[in-house]
């Protein structure tokens, strides 16, 4: 199983779990468009991973939210590569709160970003794939997406409906030739996860130590973090995966959190 030659797009990969998918799809030979909020960090991480790989990278400006910016972008990728084969909904945020106080806004920005990126992004690659009679739709869930969590009832909510969007689009794809799968990380050291450990101190009155060896790794086997490398690589076989075989799933890797 290989990328090369493939067209992917993965959102929010200027950084973190994103850019570490992108940095193994084009050192399979991949073509990467790096779509982010921010152009210029799109932009110099597709250069970065263009220099360092076999593949090649393009920088694009992807507000996932906004269906004509989204819309603008995945045609941006396909004048330039001809199609799509390869999508990683990716794009995320975490907001913290008890359900009581959690604000309305922060409730639909999070929704929003995960929930409608997904939607989104999909819906503007599947024409495309549809056409080429092949393709493959990764989300991005979370063992969030299988387990509950106190604070995190937004997250919760848009991790667990990622696995029906996915569901749906292996249905409706599988006559084209299109599968749909979901990846569902345990916590991964990145800057997202760095932010919540003292919010979460403070909220659960709690050290930040206790929160890293109680509730971010409590349930682990090893006590260890999930890597970048570790998602990556489970992006790459979803991706590379030559049939419809694998279609409609979802994998945990989350050092035995959470297992089934």
């Amino acid at each position: 199983m290989n990328l090369n030659g493939k067209v992917c797009i993965i959102t929010g990969s200027a950084s973190g779990i994103g850019k570490a998918i992108a940095e193994r799809y084009v050192a399979d030979g991949a073509k990467v468009a790096i779509a982010d909020l921010r152009l210029d960090a799109a932009k110099a991480t597709a250069e970065e991973l263009t220099k360092n790989g076999k593949g090649e990278a393009i920088g694009v400006e992807m507000n996932v939210t906004d269906e004509a910016q989204v819309n603008a972008a995945v045609q941006q990728v396909v004048d330039h590569w001809g199609g799509v084969d390869v999508l990683v909904s990716n794009a995320g945020i975490q907001i913290v709160h008890k359900l009581e106080n959690f604000p309305y806004d922060d409730w639909k920005k999070l929704l929003s970003i995960h929930l409608d990126g997904a939607f989104l992004t999909s819906k503007a690659v599947l024409p495309h794939m549809y056409k080429a009679g092949s393709g493959s739709v990764i989300l991005m869930g979370s063992v969030h997406s299988k387990e509950a969590s106190p604070l995190k009832s937004a997250y919760v909510t848009a991790k667990h409906g990622l696995l029906g969007l996915a569901r749906v689009i292996a249905k409706e794809g599988a006559e084209h030739g299109v599968r749909a799968n979901v990846i569902c990380p345990g916590f991964v050291k990145t800057p997202l996860v760095e932010k919540q450990i003292p919010e979460q101190a403070k909220d659960l009155g709690i050290t930040e130590e206790e929160v890293i060896n109680d509730i971010m790794l409590g349930g682990t086997v090893d006590k260890e973090f999930t890597t970048v490398e570790d998602v990556a690589e489970i992006a790459h076989v979803f991706a590379a995966f030559p049939t419809n075989a694998l279609t409609g799933q979802s994998m945990i890797v989350s050092h035995g959190w959470f297992m089934e």
